[in-house]
C-alpha cells in the first residue's frame, strides 16, 4: 500500500523532502501559499530525477503521485508522515504545528526541519507533544543522507524511533541525537567554522574563495570519508587517539582561533575519547586505515575530475602539464596514446581491473589518437567528429591496482569517412593485456550523418597510414567473438 507524505512549506528544503519521498515511491501532498510553489517544486524534482537514481545500482520504486493541497488541513489529512519546513520562527512553527495536529492522524509522524529549535520548544502548547520530533536534513535533501533525529529525551522518544526507521527505508542516515541541544550536532560544527571564517575575512587574512579552497582542497575531502575523530586517529599513527591528543591537545589553549572556550583535557575526557575511538576504528590497524583513507580519497578526487571541479579541476590541470612535457610523437611506429597507472577504483571484486575499464582505457586512447590527427576540441566545436561504430576487445592478461599500463595504436585504414584502429594495451613489463579493434566514422554534428573529414585531418591520417602500412600486422586483427585461435 502506497504511503503518503505531507510537506508543509515547499521552499528549498520542503522541495527536497518532496523529491526524497516521491522518488522512493511515496505519494506526496504539498501545502504552500506561494503562487510559484508549483514551478519551484518542479525544478527541484527535475534535478532530483536527474541525480538521485544515479546513486542506486538497482531500480528505484515507481515514483509516487504529487499533488498540491489548498490548505494544511487538506495536505495532512490521512498522511503517514508530515514534514514541517516553514520559516525558522518559533511563533510561526507553533501556529502551523497546531493546525497540523488539528487535522492529522494521531499516529502520523510530525517531523520539523528546524536547524536550531529543540523538540521541547516545538512541543510547547501541542495537544500531542509526543507526536512532534526534529528531523533536520541537509541540502540537497534528496541526495545527502544525513538526517538529525531529535526527540529521544523528550515525550516523543517512541516517535523518534519510528521516524528513524522510516528514514532508513528512504535511504537516509538517521543520527539520533542523545540529548536535545540548540542547533543539534552538525550545525554547531558548521556555525563554529562559519564564525571563524567571518573573522578571517574581517581581519583581512583570507577571502571567501581562499577559505573555501582550504576546505575543498584539504580537510573537507578527508572529513567526507572519515569525519573528524577518525581522521585524527590516523594522524596519531600507531599510538592512536590518546597519542594524538597528547601531541596536539595543548594547541587548544593557544590563541589560534576566536573560539577559546575549550573543555579541560582531563584524564577522564582523554580516556573517553580514546575508548570511543577504539570502538569506532580499533578493528583496523593504522596501515589498514591509511589504505582505506587513500582508496576513498582517490575515488572521490577522481569523481571530481570528471566534473572538472575543485580538487578534480586541479588534477586535470596537472594532467595537462604532464602531457605537455611528453616527448614528441613518432608517427613511424605504433603511437603511444595512453600511459597511466591503474587506479584503485578500476578494480572489481577479484582485485583485477574490470572489463569496463579496459574499454574506458581504449576509449581514452582513441580520443588521444583523434587529437593527434587534428580532431581535437576546436575541431569538434566546429561541428565535426568521429563516432565509434564498432569495437572488439580481447582480454588476454590481468592488471591490478597500481600497475603501470600503456596503449599503442596502429592505424589500419584512415581513408575517406572511416578510421580503422587496432589498439594494444600493455603492462609496463611488456605483457600484452588486451587488444581493441575499432571502426570510427566521421560525422557532421549538425546533420548526424557521415561525411568526409576536413582536409587537414584527412592529410594527417594519410601520413600516419603511410607509415603504419610498413609495420608488421599484430595478431588478432579481424577476429570475431568466439573465433578459435
Amino acid at each position: 500500500m502506497t504511503k503518503t507524505a505531507a510537506i508543509v512549506g515547499g521552499g528549498v528544503i520542503g522541495g527536497g523532502w518532496a523529491a526524497r519521498f516521491l522518488l522512493n515511491g511515496w505519494d506526496v501532498r504539498i501545502s504552500d501559499p506561494d503562487p510559484e510553489a508549483g514551478r519551484k517544486i518542479d525544478e527541484v524534482l527535475a534535478n532530483a530525477r536527474r541525480s538521485l537514481p544515479g546513486l542506486a545500482d538497482v531500480a528505484l520504486p515507481p515514483e509516487g503521485r504529487l499533488s498540491f493541497a489548498a490548505s494544511i488541513a487538506e495536505a495532512v489529512t490521512g498522511a503517514d508522515w508530515i514534514q514541517e519546513s516553514v520559516p525558522e520562527r518559533l511563533d510561526i512553527k507553533h501556529k502551523v504545528l497546531a493546525e497540523i495536529q488539528a487535522h492529522c492522524s494521531v499516529d502520523a509522524v510530525i517531523g520539523s526541519s528546524t536547524s536550531g529549535f529543540k523538540p521541547t520548544e516545538l512541543q510547547q502548547g501541542a495537544i500531542r507533544p509526543e507526536q512532534i520530533v526534529v528531523c533536520h536534513p541537509f541540502n540537497p535533501v534528496y541526495l545527502l543522507p544525513l538526517i538529525e533525529v531529535v526527540g529521544g529525551d523528550s515525550p516523543a522518544a517512541a516517535t523518534a524511533d519510528k521516524a528513524a526507521a522510516i528514514l532508513t527505508e528512504l535511504g537516509m542516515k538517521p543520527l539520533k541525537v542523545r540529548k536535545e541541544i540548540d542547533a543539534h550536532i552538525a550545525d554547531r560544527f558548521l556555525e563554529a567554522v562559519w564564525r571563524e571564517g567571518l573573522w578571517l575575512i574581517k581581519d583581512g587574512i583570507a577571502t571567501t574563495e581562499e577559505i573555501d579552497d582550504a576546505i575543498r582542497f584539504g580537510f573537507g575531502i578527508r572529513w567526507a570519508q572519515m569525519g573528524l575523530f577518525e581522521t585524527y586517529r590516523v594522524a596519531g599513527g600507531e599510538a592512536g587517539m590518546a597519542h594524538f591528543i597528547a601531541q596536539f591537545g595543548p594547541c587548544l589553549s593557544w590563541p589560534w582561533t576566536k573560539l577559546m572556550d575549550v573543555p579541560e583535557l582531563t584524564d577522564d575526557l582523554v580516556k573517553t575519547i580514546a575508548d570511543q575511538s577504539d570502538a569506532q576504528s580499533g578493528m583496523h590497524s593504522i596501515r589498514e586505515l591509511e589504505r582505506i583513507r587513500d582508496n576513498n580519497l582517490v575515488a572521490m578526487m577522481r569523481s571530481l575530475k570528471g566534473q572538472n571541479w575543485g580538487a578534480g579541476a586541479l588534477l586535470n590541470q596537472h594532467d595537462t602539464r604532464l602531457r605537455a612535457a611528453e616527448p614528441a610523437v613518432d608517427f613511424s611506429a605504433p603511437i603511444r596514446t595512453l600511459a597511466r597507472a591503474v587506479p584503485i577504483d578500476w578494480t572489481d571484486y577479484n582485485g583485477h581491473m574490470n572489463e569496463a575499464r579496459y574499454l574506458e582505457s581504449f576509449s581514452k586512447a582513441t580520443d588521444r589518437f583523434m587529437e593527434l590527427c587534428g580532431c581535437d576540441a576546436d575541431y569538434i566545436a566546429g561541428g565535426d567528429s568521429y563516432f565509434t561504430a564498432e569495437s572488439h576487445i580481447r582480454h588476454i592478461n590481468e592488471a591490478n591496482a597500481g600497475d603501470q599500463v600503456y596503449v599503442e595504436a596502429l592505424l589500419l585504414d584512415g581513408q575517406g569517412k572511416k578510421m580503422h584502429i587496432f589498439n594494444s594495451l600493455y603492462h609496463a613489463d611488456g605483457r600484452l593485456l588486451a587488444t581493441c579493434e575499432q571502426i570510427l566514422l566521421h560525422v557532421s554534428l549538425e546533420t548526424r550523418r557521415t561525411t568526409a573529414p576536413k582536409a587537414a585531418v584527412g592529410e594527417m591520417l594519410a601520413m600516419i597510414q603511410a607509415h603504419h602500412d610498413k609495420l608488421p600486422r599484430p595478431e588478432g586483427i579481424g577476429r570475431a567473438v568466439g573465433q578459435r585461435k
